[in-house]
């Protein structure tokens, strides 16, 4: 990884830090700032503790040829969102919520297009088809479904956003977003620029 990154633990130091934090119940959140220190947070679903050893730090390098703009990827087999800030002082580490099935699934490369500071909520087409009671639309508040930030991305329709049930992170929950702790959309809107890249695994 980085150099900030490399002066901070060992993967092994690391990896019983997460252990730990699972057993105590809660979810994860790894800020790795220029002295290389690593602050958990609190709070992690079920669902994210059995994804524990896959859980973890990866280099921007494998996914990306730069970090200009800064990078997000997530990673749907694990439950992760990760994001380097494009001079590689900042690296953050989010569990979050995934698509319910493969077909509601997209990967690969998009960008954020638009950073959303009140969502409202809209089901799509194909949502309303499947859920018909659901409403037309949500305004924002403490209701809605997108939280209390919503990243768009080029994809039409697909965001990462916040959510207000938190039962949803790190479970198969969603219908195509990808979704974060209220606390963690609103650090990662901060962090995140229109045309920061992302790309999903």
């Amino acid at each position: 990884m980085t150099k900030n990154v490399k002066s901070g633990p060992s993967r092994r130091t690391f990896l019983a830090g997460t252990a730990a934090a699972v057993a105590a119940g809660p979810a994860i959140a790894q800020d790795v700032n220029g002295a290389g220190t690593v602050e958990m947070e609190r709070d992690i679903s079920n669902m994210t503790r059995r994804n524990v050893s896959s859980f973890r730090m990866l280099d921007w390098q494998p996914y990306f040829s730069n970090l200009r703009n800064g990078a997000i990827l997530v990673d749907i087999r694990s439950r992760a969102l990760h994001y380097w800030s494009e001079d590689r002082s900042v690296y953050k580490l989010y569990p979050t919520s995934v698509p319910l099935t493969d077909d509601l699934t997209r990967r690969g490369r998009t960008s954020v297009t638009l950073k959303d500071p009140e969502p409202d909520w809209r089901p799509t087409p194909s949502m309303k088809k499947r859920n018909p009671e659901w409403p037309d639309y949500v305004p924002p508040g403490p209701d809605n479904p997108l939280g209390t930030r919503a990243l768009h991305l080029s994809w039409q329709y697909y965001r990462i956003h916040g959510t207000h049930d938190t039962r949803k992170i790190g479970r198969r929950s969603s219908n195509g977003c990808i979704g974060l702790y209220n606390e963690h959309i609103e650090e990662l809107y901060q962090l995140a620029k229109v045309g920061t890249q992302v790309l999903l695994i």
